[in-house]
């Protein structure tokens, strides 16, 4: 199966592109793939029609976005689940837009929605928002972050964090309604979640279609509330989630849990969790891309015979490692696959450490004897110690 075309690709524009410029280049496209303005390809044109939803769908969220930049379209594989997390079979997190009947790609741009309802017949406005209104609806999604150790991130860890989100009410199922009662149908919108209006604009008349002000767009009205949530149909709690850190995740990346966000209004999914992980530096070791880098103080006579030494690795094991004679302070030493593992994949980076090689502060006698003698076999003029005023 051939992988999906990049989404800046798809809208024509660079990844560096603004919120506006992705909206402009989105609206164009949407106008011009509209099945309703192409009746003689509409197949092929709702095909495309979808392909640009779906690419502002993921890059106009500044979440989804960043994750994409980070995973690209197939998402982290191996971890997470699904089939990539910007397509409908999930991943990561899944955008909802598994048709052109879903589609509401138009909420952000206000009126404009039902502005290209009158000139397309109503496939714009008012039956997406009428849907998105009073249908099923996402919960919101959570986001909170994680302080986890320079080991923690190489190694992967499993911690259990408390959180605070709403949960739906046992005691009236979410309904918000006393048990034994049930909602009403607003009598304003008439179940709809919506009032259109009609107004004159120089296009003529256009309807244009906004959230009833009586039941807040649910198109129902709790005259009983019940008494535990006092009609939010929610209470808040504070459960404990196991989180699965990978290893290999770097500082500021994104772990998301689907599911774990707010509940769902109307059998809707409920929300995700968006955990942002951040990474405390370490005392030894940095990092660069999936390398380990690190500086190895070596002796004077250990750079100039070589020797075999111990470096200490991430995980707290040893690696020995053979120097050669010679060696010079800042010469670099690669040790493969010692590195990161690549959150996306199996390979590793390197471990690669820089030796320093320490000239003593303070010498023996006999130490400084020997070295004396040595300069001399290297034709090299030692320094005369000076003596005292006294001899």
């Amino acid at each position: 199966m051939a992988g999906k075309r990049d989404y800046y690709e798809v809208l024509g524009v660079n990844k560096n592109a603004t919120d506006e410029e992705l909206k402009k280049a989105y609206r164009k496209l949407a106008k011009k793939y509209h099945p309703d303005a192409n009746p003689d390809n509409k197949e092929e044109a709702e095909k495309k029609f979808k392909e640009v939803n779906e690419a502002y769908e993921t890059l106009s969220d500044p979440q989804k976005r960043r994750m994409y930049d980070q995973f690209g379209p197939d998402g982290p594989q191996g971890f997470g689940g699904g089939q990539g997390p910007f397509g409908s079979q999930g991943g990561y997190y899944s955008y909802n837009g598994s048709g052109f009947s879903g589609f509401d790609g138009f909420s952000d741009f206000g009126d404009l929605g039902d502005i290209f309802s009158s000139f397309f017949g109503g496939g714009f406005g008012s039956r997406q928002n009428s849907r998105k209104s009073n249908g099923p609806r996402k919960g919101a999604d959570l986001n909170l972050h994680m302080d986890i150790t320079f080991e923690e991130s190489y190694l992967g860890v499993e911690k259990e964090i408390i959180i605070t989100r709403n949960e739906k009410c046992t005691h009236c199922h979410g309904t918000g309604a006393k048990p034994g009662t049930s909602p009403i149908k607003c009598p304003d919108c008439k179940g709809t979640g919506q009032v259109r209006q009609v107004q004159n604009t120089i296009l003529g008349q256009v309807q244009t279609t906004r959230t009833c002000s009586t039941c807040h767009g649910t198109g129902e009205i709790i005259q009983e509330p019940c008494d535990v949530c006092r009609g939010k149909g929610t209470i808040r709690k504070q459960p404990k989630i196991k989180v699965k850190i990978p290893a290999g995740i770097d500082d500021n990346q994104t772990v998301v849990l689907k599911g774990e966000g707010d509940p769902g209004e109307k059998g809707g999914p409920n929300g995700d969790l968006y955990i942002t992980i951040r990474v405390k530096k370490h005392s030894i070791f940095t990092r660069n891309g999936n390398n380990v880098l690190c500086n190895i103080p070596i002796t004077i006579t250990q750079a100039t015979l070589g020797a075999d030494i111990e470096i200490p690795m991430v995980d707290g094991l040893k690696e020995h490692y053979k120097i050669p004679e010679g060696t010079q302070t800042g010469t670099k030493f690669v040790i493969k696959n010692k590195g990161f593992k690549y959150v996306n994949g199996a390979s590793y980076g390197d471990f690669i450490f820089t030796v320093v090689v320490q000239t003593p502060k303070r010498l023996t006698k006999e130490q400084r004897e020997l070295l004396v003698e040595l300069a001399k076999t290297m034709n090299e003029q030692p320094p005369i110690k000076k003596r005292g005023i006294f001899g």
